[in-house]
């Protein structure tokens, strides 16, 4: 059994200028559980695609191991959902015994089921110098991205990450119904193919919350473009561990917060 990322559904679609029959296309959602070692670390509510490159992205975006320590990931579907099984080297316990979570996490909220106040603010590492960027990639990059989403396009209703390189363009997408677990995705989907994060950067279709600085810095990611604001506490991050923080990017023109150095903006002014 393989679960489908999508379903058809019938409604009502009620307009100004009558009533009509409307079939559409709706994405799914689906409990995974991160199973490492026959223990369960969290169960998140994800789109039921790509779930290799999600269990592997959640575990280098959450600290628990490298990737030359992520051996093969074994998906197993369930009737109630599915399972991405993982076995770390031992030494790498401690890591999640620390990190465990015990709730499952709407997509709304990465943060949900972390058990202490001090597992939610972790401290971060310094990202990678990177590339530099022309203003007009960073301006276009939301745009760009818009044409790796091919479930948003069927179903209106998913979040994508992609990956931008400078004077190339977006490279690699990955897309789910909630805004951490399609950069995750991303993430895994680049380790797996071998694309460096310092080479780039991460462009999101969401706002900036505190958990996609955290997941962008811990990939080693130097630069992130997103769609809409960052919260005030995730400029607060990026501005500590030397992420250079776009926002508002779209339509040719986008706001810069954080490090604008990688940015060619031709600001002089620019701090």
């Amino acid at each position: 059994m393989t679960v489908s990322p999508t379903r058809s559904a019938t409604g009502l679609s009620v307009q100004r200028d009558g009533v009509r029959n409307v079939t559409r296309t709706l994405p799914e959602e689906s409990p995974v559980a991160m199973v490492y070692d026959g223990s369960t670390q969290a169960v998140m509510m994800a789109t039921p695609a790509d779930i290799v490159d999600f269990a592997i992205g959640f575990t280098l975006t959450e600290g628990f191991a490298p990737l030359s320590e992520i051996g093969e990931v074994e998906v197993v579907e369930h009737p109630d959902g599915i399972e991405a099984r993982l076995w770390l080297p031992e030494h790498r316990r401690a890591a999640l015994a620390g990190r465990r979570r015990y709730m499952a996490g709407p997509v709304g909220c990465g943060l949900c089921g972390i058990d202490s106040l001090e597992a939610a603010i972790r401290d971060l590492p310094a990202v990678p110098e990177g590339p530099e960027f022309d203003a007009a990639e960073i301006a276009g990059a939301t745009d760009t991205l818009r044409s790796s989403q091919p479930l948003h396009d069927r179903t209106r209703s998913v979040h994508a990450a992609g990956f931008l390189q400078p004077g190339v363009g977006i490279v690699l997408a990955r897309e789910d119904v909630g805004r951490h677990n399609a950069l995750d995705k991303l993430v895994g989907a680049m380790a797996r193919a071998g694309l460096e994060p310092a080479t780039g950067a991460i462009v999101l279709t969401s706002r900036v919350s505190v958990e996609m600085v955290q997941k962008t810095a811990m990939a080693g990611c130097p630069v992130l473009v997103a769609v809409s604001a960052p919260t005030a506490h995730a400029l607060r991050l990026a501005e500590g561990a030397g992420l250079t923080l776009a926002a508002f990017a779209g339509g040719g023109g986008f706001d810069l917060y954080a490090h604008p150095r990688r940015i060619k903006t031709g600001a002089a002014d620019v701090a």
